[in-house]
């Protein structure tokens, strides 16, 4: 039982810290991620929303779901924090230029190929 529960807060866990890196994007990079992956995280999300009232009672579920979407939203407050703290705002902004044109690229790869 223990073991499901693990389960069921990493299930939520990994899917929301997807959902949440949407918002990271600029419009055009976060339209294609949200059409491509987005949509499946979601899902992934409500499955294991689902997972947790079906086999754990409302008050565990609650809470492994309260305790996840807290965990995600501390865990990208903190990185934020410290990339602002180590780098300056132009290399900031190189790093995700080039890191949402490598994603564009990785979708479109895979999409055509």
């Amino acid at each position: 039982m223990i073991f499901q529960y693990i389960l069921f807060l990493f299930g939520l866990i990994w899917s929301f810290s997807i959902i949440k890196t949407q918002s990271i994007f600029n419009r055009k990079v976060g339209l294609i991620f949200k059409l491509f992956i987005s949509k499946i995280s979601w899902f992934s999300f409500l499955a294991a929303c689902y997972f947790g009232f079906k086999n754990f009672s409302i008050k565990p579920t609650f809470i492994g779901i309260f305790v996840s979407v807290l965990l995600v939203q501390l865990s990208f407050s903190f990185i934020k924090n410290k990339l602002k703290e180590k780098f300056d705002e132009q290399k900031l902004h190189q790093f995700k230029t080039f890191f949402e044109i490598t994603l564009i690229l990785l979708i479109l790869y895979f999409v055509l190929f």
